[in-house]
């Protein structure tokens, strides 16, 4: 059986050597923050701060820092759910190996939460400014919780199976928020929490939400969990712990798990937004302020041994990204379910996840073509920008599987050069301009506004791809020419002076004269960075300067541009324009200071001595 609550778990990694208590004084300001990302960094373990600055509270960080980790944590259940999912696919797999699902069934048994009157949860009560202040970076705008599981239920059809349970990020201090009595709550586009705001506010009425923290892991892993809308989070987080969740009532009536460590109880004020952020990203850098709701806090609950659960995020790989890889690894098998025609997909974390989708989808449309060329492809990239969360996909990269039927989407530099070799710029180049986008996304045009891309590659090899770069290229004000990969190019740029929503015309001047330059055919992709060094340094800062620095229509200049019937294409290759704009936010950087604290704990004697 699965963990009931946080602090079994933590004893039971204690008790395996997988966690180390912290018994110095640790500031959740900034400090706890940036010691959780450098244990992170060195694979370490799960870290427990006993003596956490102006709170009574302790903090458990990295509790899912690796993929041994949280697998480990949701050992009783993997397998089981594993084989649940391969009866999705085929229900005919049972009548031919019945002995192998018998666990199964006992499982669908504990999917379905229990109600309870009373719990650990309610035996507690304190107030915002009490609860562990954690500021991950230097600019942040307030205190903020960073693994919540915010739960509402739909206000017309209320109850369990109506439920969402989603994180979204709060911001418990800072701006203009009443202190002890209202929060920000900071929901992005496409959220399940969203359709149940807009039915409360088409009613004029407050919307409940209850935000809990720690409780049962599985409860943390099915918040970030791609389901589909009629599944509720809570039913699959009993499937996932391997029990069924005990729910007793909130202050606002909602239900709470009995076992959660804290939940915060209120109401979303109608018609009362405030600014919320800035915030260090998942991007790798700051969200900025923009009015959110707000929540007015009816009731802190918390058990009276409740440790806060913390995580930071910023520049990928941190910590959500044992998340994003061990939810792949749960729904891999069920991605040709979902998406029909579709292989594999791959959001990649290294850009940020929304970034960048790499797909390998099936060509069969026209199987008697003499030429191969991309059109159920298409098809399959509609549907996925189309549904769920690869609809906030900004660059979509898609490749037939029967080019080569051990194409893979998670090996990139493979998957490019694939792509690169079979690509037609003058047609497999597709546009969607001025669609919405993820909100964190500060490359496009206004907030939550931008554009969209689909590069489809099928059939024969068109190009081999250079090895080594041309000499003497016509870069004019740019300069410093570096090989990344094979077909793939870095220039460096002077600063960016461009306004929001706006082309470069130095950028395109530049495209013009690499089309007509010697070799540059085998070249057909050309990043513009403001430090062509660092980003050809390795995969990471490629991808992540890339892809987060950049907005498909916007930034996209072609190698002998054309516009034909309102398509766009090139005769070579593209050019993005992937640095800094005026308009993007700042980058995340740590304090000196406080890194310096950090490195006194890892020194000889100090707590994190050959952990850091």
């Amino acid at each position: 059986m699965g963990y009931t609550n946080m602090r079994h778990c933590l004893e039971d990694l204690e008790a395996r050597g997988d966690l180390v208590r912290i018994s110095t004084e640790v500031d959740p300001y900034l400090e706890a923050g940036a010691i959780q990302r450098r244990v992170f960094q060195n694979k370490g373990p799960a870290l427990l701060f006993t003596n956490v600055k102006n709170t009574t509270f302790p903090m458990a960080g990295n509790v899912f820092g690796t993929m041994q980790r949280a697998r480990y944590i949701f050992r009783d259940t993997l397998d089981t759910l594993d084989r649940l999912f391969k009866l999705k696919i085929d229900p005919l797999l049972f009548f031919k190996a019945p002995w192998k699902y018998l666990d199964v069934l006992p499982m669908l048994a504990r999917t379905m939460p229990k109600r309870v009157s009373q719990g650990p949860i309610s035996r507690g009560e304190t107030t915002i400014e009490r609860l562990p202040q954690l500021v991950s970076w230097p600019m942040d705008g307030g205190a903020y919780v960073t693994l919540p599981q915010v739960y509402s239920e739909n206000p017309a059809r209320p109850g369990i199976m109506q439920s969402n349970l989603g994180m979204y990020r709060v911001q418990l201090t800072g701006n203009d928020f009443r202190t002890n009595r209202e929060v920000g709550l900071h929901y992005q586009i496409h959220r399940g929490i969203g359709y149940h705001h807009k039915l409360a506010l088409e009613a004029g009425e407050p919307l409940r939400v209850n935000v809990f923290v720690g409780g049962p892991p599985a409860m943390t892993l099915a918040a970030v969990m791609p389901l589909p809308e009629n599944v509720p989070e809570v039913v699959f987080a009993g499937s996932l712990g391997g029990h069924r969740i005990k729910m007793v009532q909130a202050a606002n009536g909602l239900p709470m798990p009995a076992e959660a460590d804290f939940c915060i109880s209120g109401r979303i004020v109608p018609g009362r937004e405030l600014p919320e952020g800035p915030f260090g990203d998942h991007l790798g850098y700051y969200s900025l302020r923009h009015d959110f709701p707000v929540l007015r806090v009816e009731k802190v609950h918390h058990r009276v041994d409740a440790v806060w659960p913390f995580t930071t995020v910023g520049r990928p790989p941190q910590e959500d990204t044992v998340f994003g890889d061990l939810i792949h690894e749960l729904t891999a098998q069920l991605i040709p379910t979902v998406f029909s025609g579709v292989r594999e997909v791959h959001a990649v974390d290294a850009a940020g996840v929304h970034p960048l989708l790499l797909a390998v989808g099936r060509e069969s449309y026209v199987p008697f073509a003499r030429q191969r060329q991309p059109q159920e492809l298409l098809t399959n990239a509609m549907n996925l920008l189309g549904q769920s969360q690869t609809s906030l996909a900004k660059y979509l990269v898609i490749a037939a599987l029967e080019d080569d039927p051990g194409l893979s989407a998670r090996h990139i530099p493979r998957f490019l050069q694939h792509v690169l070799q079979r690509m037609d710029f003058a047609r497999d180049l597709h546009f969607i301009t001025r669609t919405t986008m993820d909100t964190l996304d500060y490359s496009g045009i206004s907030l939550n506004q931008g554009s969209k891309l689909i590069m489809a590659a099928a059939g024969e090899v068109k190009r081999r791809l250079g090895m080594k770069l041309p000499r003497d290229l016509p870069l004019g004000e740019f300069s410093r020419p570096r090989f990344m990969a094979p077909g793939i190019m870095a220039v460096q740029g002077p600063r960016s002076t461009q306004e929001r929503d706006t082309h470069d015309p130095e950028v395109e001047k530049l495209g013009e004269r690499l089309n007509n330059a010697p070799g540059m055919q085998e070249f057909p992709l050309v990043v513009v960075v403001d430090d062509s060094d660092f980003v050809t340094r390795c995969w990471d800062n490629f991808l992540w300067a890339v892809f987060t620095r950049s907005d498909p229509a916007t930034d996209t200049y072609g190698m002998g541009a054309f516009v034909h019937c309102k398509h766009w294409g090139a005769e070579k290759g593209i050019v993005i324009d992937a640095r800094l704009k005026t308009y993007h936010p700042p980058v995340l950087e740590p304090d000196p200071q406080v890194e310096k604290r950090v490195d006194e704990l890892g020194a000889r004697g100090g707590p994190l001595y050959r952990i850091i």
